[in-house]
């Protein structure tokens, strides 16, 4: 069974007198264990599809299975706990707790319904940074670490719930080249080592070229579903340029409010 399955999902913004289509009914299924990158120009609808799959959106119509649970009808509360048990997130802008240590920010999401004692989280936390290359950073705060460091603490954040599916939204678009390179190290490592689904957006073909399976998007439709970077490669700069007032407007998701 796959972990992702997506049947007919659609997702239409109504903004008063316009209506924004940014997913026209989509079918795609992801196996565990895959690496997928979702590539697009702006307004292609592959952040849209990534909020659906991370469930911080909820789509319009159509069905949504994850690992076997039907998750396209559920409110925001049994989103968050889908998104608890099993998703992990990384972000662009890292978004870790400035006056927190690397140790507390790991550790936040244990104490979300774990059922974990102090002890155990700490324990948690302090694996998941050593296992990312930070065991001497632990009472360290935000401001005091490299971007590529706040990122390995974000990505220590994202695993430390032991979730199946690892998202990244542009995750290497605040790093310089060489810290981009050793997070997407970091990522492959994780996917082939402990089997886990990664599923990164992002505009940076040298960061998609390491995925197994890349995803082109245009006009809220999957253009594109390549195992070959070549072919992705050309089928993105095929785009015709549309000019900005075309474009679909930037829209939040349920659950970035």
């Amino acid at each position: 069974m796959p972990l992702i399955e997506l049947r007919n999902i659609t997702k239409t913004y109504d903004l008063g007198e316009v209506k924004v289509h940014a997913l026209r009914k989509t079918e795609l299924f992801i196996e565990r264990g895959e690496y997928v990158a979702l590539l697009g120009p702006s307004g292609s609808g592959k952040s849209t599809l990534m909020n659906t799959l991370g469930c911080l959106d909820r789509p319009t119509t159509g069905s949504y299975l994850l690992d076997g649970q039907e998750v396209a009808t559920l409110n925001r509360d049994a989103r968050a706990t889908i998104r608890n048990r099993h998703i992990g997130f990384v972000f662009q802008n890292f978004n870790l707790l400035a006056r927190t240590s690397a140790l507390e920010n790991v550790e936040l999401p244990l104490l979300y319904g774990a059922g974990l004692s102090g002890r155990a989280r700490k324990k948690c936390a302090r694996e998941m940074l050593a296992m990312v290359g930070l065991e001497d950073r632990l009472d360290h705060h935000p401001g005091q670490l490299s971007g590529g460091q706040q990122q390995r603490v974000a990505i220590a954040r994202s695993l430390v719930t032991n979730p199946s599916m690892l998202m990244g939204d542009e995750p290497t678009g605040n790093l310089d080249s060489k810290t981009s390179r050793e997070v997407i190290d970091l990522f492959k490592k994780l996917n082939e080592e402990r089997q886990i689904t990664v599923i990164l957006v992002t505009h940076d073909l040298s960061v998609a070229r390491h995925a197994r399976r890349i995803l082109v998007m245009r006009d809220g439709e999957i253009e594109m579903d390549t195992t070959r970077f070549e072919e992705a490669f050309q089928s993105l700069h095929s785009f015709e340029t549309v000019p900005s007032e075309e474009k679909s407007p930037r829209v939040q998701s349920e659950d970035s409010k």
